[in-house]
């Protein structure tokens, strides 16, 4: 043991050594290159003193990094994330003057705006540096990588030796979505888990345009066909592309280092990508994964659905976006006290505390889903930061590392010149569909598909190493990219390869971690293609309602073809000229939920039924019901409870819909319980509008502007997907359905219970789906 440890000690003592002689030659090279940083003094120096200079302003340097840098993090957790990455130049400068203020020889100089940049090019070279000599050191790997983990507050404690589980939420990626790319080779670690299950064959071309780490041997080891081995650069940035630029994501190899203390790759034995299409193949390959698809409630979106998931109830959330007449308040889910509101309901109603109360993490989600550990969460953005409160402390992970966030500010500035690009590109061409994407969506996208990934796989990466027993954490990136490029779109794509570098990184980091993880990959809705309401009509659908009620509407809006149509029905519905309307009647709220719409009067207390609308508004309905671009409307009505209208007068009472009948026929199985059940909801809106949708193309009309749209029926936005490890249980029976985001809750509940133990609460999911329909009719 002594003899290990010199070794250690000396190894490691040999890196810092290296990483100072590199540093030192990184100052020379910028002192010679840029005119307002110099080492030697006005009259001038020898070869020597300027060299004695440089080691010594570059020793300073790494010292101050190493010691004030992370004091320095700690104390500016306030800040937002952004903020902060930007404010890590200015520190980092700050820094470097000091160390040259410091410096013995008193000769070092710099001008401070090109601090910035000399600071930030040694702590990228020296971090590079660092990590390409702890390439074979598998403790000066671990360690790397204990530098980006929160650490966990209770390091006494014994980790549990049980496996825990790891689930990443791929938002807005569908099933067919997650398919394709699998078929196209976009997606080599999630084709090498699941390899010739459910039917999914990569292409050759795809794999191997990802590269291919090489043949495994006998023995488990992999032949010199091109392995690529993991760095420890790769994990402390998140990972770096050198095949695309600024791109902070790594290039993931699938060679598995050897574990320590006998733990486990995460998801068992595999070998290496594009493997599974081999037919000379060894013969004991096997998929790990499994896939299964899930469908949503009527509410395909993320609010409704991580809701659900975290906290198992979807009670009550009719869309992203809705109008609650008690309160006299637009709820949206994406607003932080909208988000503590559902948090607190969703509790109330089930009585538990969430997904991941044992023991639980949390990074980048809406809600909690009751974790003790808990970083960029919407619900506790506004409560007063504390020990229970730690929504910044996920940055200090990341953001410790200066080289870290010079990283990702560099992969921030790459990804908004490549919008930038792609959407004049798009524009050149008069790509169809297509919206604006100016303004700050440039830097929206930035920060959702790095920003908030990097941080998000930080921290995930720390709560392996800390050896918790469920993360859950959300990657927003394809759902960003996809609502304004497309779902199927070239765009997307790279976000979905992207996406999938960092499920390997994961995957890697768990050889590491001091118990076995189990990974599970989910998506909480899927996207639906299709040009806007607004694209196709020239109206959008607040325009159309205000039409309809004969109220004043914008003249481009008039001069359509529908505007037009819809006053003509109210002249004909009154039996008078529409500006002799009366003009105090009730001025709609009109909210988009991507293709679902709603509609609600705020000066009735009440839900208005189907009667007390035609009574005030006669031409309405109809409007709606007949427009071209709407599939169908929910409404309230005396004697059935409610009615769905269709064109055509068609109106059939909700006990007598079936999914094979009706305008709710070519939504699909499923979408008859899930208007019901919305129709059950308190807040649920006076008019429940869904637009059209066409089976043929799958393609559905947004109300709000995106080409990729979800948050009603029709097609994939329906029909996310579920990637589970084949050690747990199966989703379902060979024959069942999983259907809702509640019915998911309770399945992971299940695998936590599986790995985890009684510890965590689960009752039979028979009686827990009696006890829910029970509450819900006493809430209705």
């Amino acid at each position: 043991m002594r003899g290990v440890r010199w070794r250690r000690i000396a190894s490691q003592t040999g890196r810092s050594i290296a990483v100072w002689a590199v540093s030192t030659l990184t100052m020379l090279l910028l002192a010679g290159l840029l005119p307002d940083f110099r080492l030697q003094s006005p009259d001038g120096d020898s070869s020597t003193r300027i060299a004695v200079t440089a080691a010594c302003g570059a020793g300073a340097f790494g010292v101050l990094s190493a010691v004030a840098w992370p004091l320095l993090v700690r104390l500016l957790l306030l800040i937002p994330a952004l903020v902060l990455g930007l404010l890590v130049f200015f520190l980092n400068g700050s820094l470097l003057l000091l160390a040259l203020r410091l410096n013995p020889s008193g000769r070092g100089a710099v001008a401070p705006e090109t601090a910035v940049i000399v600071a930030a090019v040694m702590s990228a070279v020296a971090s590079a540096t660092g990590a390409a000599l702890a390439v074979r050191d598998d403790e000066a790997y671990r360690r790397r990588l204990h530098r980006l983990a929160t650490r966990r507050s209770r390091t006494n404690s014994p980790c549990p030796s049980a496996p825990g589980l790891v689930f990443i939420q791929l938002d807005g990626v569908g099933h067919d979505v997650l398919e394709d790319a699998i078929r196209k080779g976009l997606m080599p670690t999630v084709a090498r888990w699941l390899a010739a299950a459910d039917g999914i064959q990569p292409t050759v071309e795809g794999i191997r345009s990802t590269g291919d780490p090489g043949q495994p041997t006998d023995d488990g080891t992999h032949s010199t066909d091109g392995p690529r081995q993991p760095t420890g650069e790769g994990i402390r940035s998140t990972g770096e592309d050198p095949q695309s630029t600024g791109d902070t994501m790594p290039s993931t190899g699938d060679d598995r280092r050897p574990s320590d203390g006998g733990t486990r790759p995460t998801v068992g034995e595999m070998p290496p990508t594009g493997d599974c299409i081999r037919p000379n193949h060894s013969p004991n390959h096997r998929p790990t994964h499994r896939l299964t698809p899930w469908r949503t409630d009527w509410s395909s979106q993320t609010g409704a659905s991580q809701l659900g998931i975290l906290h198992g109830s979807t009670f009550d959330v009719p869309a992203f976006r809705w109008y609650e007449k008690d309160r006299g308040e637009v709820m949206v889910c994406n607003r932080p006290t909208s988000a503590a509101e559902l948090q607190r309901r969703a509790i109330s109603h089930t009585g538990d505390g969430g997904l991941l109360t044992v023991d639980g993490a949390s990074r980048g989600n809406l809600f909690s889903g009751g974790a003790g550990e808990q970083a960029l969460v919407l619900s506790i953005a506004t409560r007063r930061r504390g020990r229970e409160n730690r929504s910044r402390a996920g940055y200090f992970a990341y953001f410790s590392d200066p080289a870290n966030a010079v990283r990702t500010a560099l992969s921030f500035a790459a990804e908004v010149a490549r919008e930038i690009g792609q959407s004049t590109r798009a524009r050149l061409r008069r790509q169809r569909p297509r919206v604006s994407r100016g303004g700050l969506y440039p830097f929206v996208r930035a920060f959702a598909t790095v920003v908030e990934r990097d941080v998000v796989v930080a921290a995930v990466m720390g709560d392996m190493l800390a050896g918790r027993t469920a993360v859950y954490a959300d990657l927003v990136a394809y759902d960003e990219v996809a609502h304004h490029s497309g779902p199927c779109s070239r765009d997307a794509e790279k976000v979905l390869q992207r996406l999938d570098r960092s499920l390997a990184l994961i995957e890697r980091v768990a050889e590491h971690a001091p118990r076995p993880y189990r990974i599970v990959v989910l998506s909480d809705h899927g996207q639906s293609p299709g040009e806007t309401f607004h694209a196709r009509y020239g109206l959008t659908l607040a325009d159309l309602v205000r039409a309809g009620c004969g109220l004043h509407v914008p003249r481009r809006a008039d001069r359509t073809r529908s505007g037009a149509e819809a006053r003509a029905a109210v002249r004909a519905a009154l039996r008078r000229p529409v500006e002799e309307r009366p003009a105090r009647a009730s001025e709609p709220i009109v909210l988009a939920s991507g293709n679902l719409g709603l509609v609600s009067f705020p000066d009735v207390p009440h839900r208005m039924t189907k009667a007390e609308i035609d009574a005030r508004h006669p031409a309405l309905l109809t409007t709606l019901a007949n427009h071209p671009g709407i599939g169908f409307l929910l409404v309230a009505d005396d004697e059935h409870g409610g009615v769905v209208l269709g064109p055509y007068g068609t109106e059939i009472p909700l006990a007598e819909l079936d999914d094979e009948t009706g305008p709710l026929a070519r939504f699909g199985p499923g979408a008859v319980d899930a208007v019901r059940r919305t129709h059950s909801f308190p807040h649920t809106a006076d008019i429940m509008v869904n637009s059209a949708y066409d089976p043929a193309d799958g393609e559905v009309l947004a109300f709000e502007e995106q080409i990729g749209s979800h948050g009603g029926l029709g097609g994939a936005q329906s029909r996310p997907f579920l990637l589970s490890p084949l050690e747990l249980s199966a989703p379902v029976d060979a024959d069942g359905d999983l259907a809702g985001a509640e019915h998911v809750h309770r399945v992971l509940r299940r695998w936590l219970r599986e790995l985890s133990g009684p510890q965590v609460p689960l009752t039979d999911d028979g009686e827990e789906t009696e006890e829910t329909e029970e509450t819900e009719e006493r809430a209705a």
